[in-house]
């Protein structure tokens, strides 16, 4: 899988790649931003990815602000994008969903949360290769 992960802080986008393979998912390719605006780069040079895992609190460019740049610039529209986050207050959530991420992760979470989030997408994602389009 190609992955995306977006967050300021170095420590963060280690852990969540470690959590990704601990859950089991074979990461082909694995990008990294440290911002929204790094990331809106790397999908204009990478182009798609399997996946996008992005916080929401950032310097730059928020996770927020970074859904919106994403839609509006037609960067990989049909990803989906997980947001991290260390709150999940209705309206924050809320807020996610009216953005266009496909789900959200609270921080800490573990590698069982992060396969649960994902599994609805990865056989989404799994239909189109296995027939050949």
């Amino acid at each position: 899988m190609r992955t995306l992960i977006i967050d300021d802080s170095v420590v963060i986008r280690r852990f969540i790649e470690r959590l990704l393979r601990q859950a089991g998912l074979d990461i082909s390719e694995l990008h990294q931003a440290g911002d929204g605006i790094e990331a809106i780069e790397i999908l204009k040079t990478v182009g798609s990815f399997d996946f996008i895992f992005s916080d929401i609190n950032m310097p730059g460019m928020d996770g927020m602000e970074f859904l919106k740049q994403r839609r509006v610039q037609h960067l990989a529209p049909t990803v989906p994008i997980i947001m991290i986050t260390a709150e999940a207050s209705e309206t924050l959530v809320a807020r996610i969903e009216s953005a266009g991420a496909s789900g959200y992760l609270c921080k800490p979470f573990t590698p069982d949360q992060v396969k649960a989030c994902l599994t609805p997408h990865l056989s989404a994602h799994a239909r189109p290769s296995q027939g050949g389009q």
